[in-house]
């Protein structure tokens, strides 16, 4: 499993951004769920990675991943706050959505399996990609000329 990951990390990157985006469109253009603040600001972490894993995959490139593991970490710092201001109340108060959809709606009705919401899955999104993309790293790493810095 781990040869797998380290083989065809950038190219499963790109599929679970890929599944995130349309998903993500599928939600607010197919069901007519607004996107609240945070959502939007996921959303701009999340959708150039389609374009950029796709290209770095296109040419099995993996001196994209130092580029794209930012987008990552910050969209999913965005995911896990936007997941605590929808279970943990208090932190709704903090910094309200104070324009178009409160941030701390639940569009899924407590989420599925009482746990599992739009910003869950944005947030395990970004996950698997960091972990795709640290995996496929690894490969980078292994096939680097002992005498490069």
């Amino acid at each position: 499993m781990r040869a797998f990951l380290r083989d065809y990390g950038i190219y499963l990157a790109w599929l679970v951004a890929l599944v995130a985006t349309a998903g993500s469109l599928y939600l607010s253009e197919v069901l007519h769920y607004e996107p609240c603040r945070l959502c939007w600001f996921q959303r701009i972490f999340m959708y150039p990675q389609v374009i950029l894993l796709g290209i770095a995959a296109y040419r099995n490139d993996r001196s994209i991943i130092p580029y794209v593991l930012p987008l990552c970490i910050i969209g999913g710092t965005i995911s896990l706050y936007h997941y605590g201001e929808q279970k943990i109340p208090g932190l709704a108060r903090l910094v309200p959505c104070k324009v178009g959809v409160p941030c701390n709606v639940d569009y899924l009705g407590s989420g599925w399996l009482g746990f599992i919401t739009i910003p869950f899955m944005a947030l395990t999104a970004f996950v698997l990609i960091v972990l795709c993309l640290l995996a496929a790293r690894r490969k980078a790493e292994a096939e680097e000329p002992e005498g490069r810095i």
